[in-house]
């Protein structure tokens, strides 16, 4: 019985240990992107991945760092490394939870930046496939403001292009604030951004 006892005490301490050491690796991988060290942030999160395998939020972050790095880069070689990266990590997590609307819109970002990086080129391509993650991302989880902005921002860039009236995605930009002050993240590192970029987009609108 006290074999047992011990077994248990030891296993309850590796788990705190562990979650301890998930949550601090976290919390220096967001302090090393909050210091614009995206490289050292994404190296971070992917040490992350090799240590915890039941979070998908390593990953996650993995595709978020090289996406909106890839956003802000020209450089064709760099533009395709980041990208790969970024597909390569998400695609880990879309095998198992192919339903995670977080992901879906991950996704979304990562088609969307290879259509800023050639329009021309992308945008016949991939720019149905964006709509159809968004629709799947808002039929699963209608209220998360993310998959509101994500669709809005998408279809207002399509409408500039064609020269169509951008109101209704701008009224659903101010839907997607409205969400943002109600949406609890599931988890302390769950996904929160969005709201400065929604704000920014809705003076644009305006």
């Amino acid at each position: 019985m006290t074999r047992i006892i011990i077994a248990i005490v030891l296993f309850i301490t590796s788990l705190v240990s562990a979650q301890g050491q998930f949550e601090q690796g976290m919390g220096k991988a967001f302090q090393l992107w909050g210091e614009g060290k995206n490289t050292e942030a994404s190296a971070m999160f992917e040490r992350i991945v090799t240590a915890e395998k039941t979070s998908w939020l390593p990953n996650y972050y993995v595709a978020l760092v090289n996406t909106t790095t890839a956003f802000g880069t020209k450089d064709a070689t760099q533009i395709d490394l980041l990208l790969t990266k970024a597909q390569n990590a998400l695609d880990v997590e879309l095998i198992k939870t192919p339903n995670n609307a977080e992901l879906l819109v991950m996704q979304a970002m990562i088609h969307t930046a290879w259509i800023a990086f050639d329009p021309m080129t992308n945008g016949q391509k991939l720019s149905g496939t964006v709509m159809e993650l968004y629709a799947k991302a808002e039929a699963i989880a209608p209220e998360n403001p993310r998959v509101v902005f994500g669709k809005a921002e998408f279809e207002i860039g399509g409408a500039k292009f064609w020269g169509t009236d951008t109101k209704p995605m701008c009224a659903q930009i101010e839907k997607a604030i409205s969400l943002f002050a109600t949406f609890k993240p599931e988890t302390p590192f769950s996904p929160k951004w969005g709201l400065e970029r929604a704000e920014a987009a809705l003076k644009n609108c305006k």
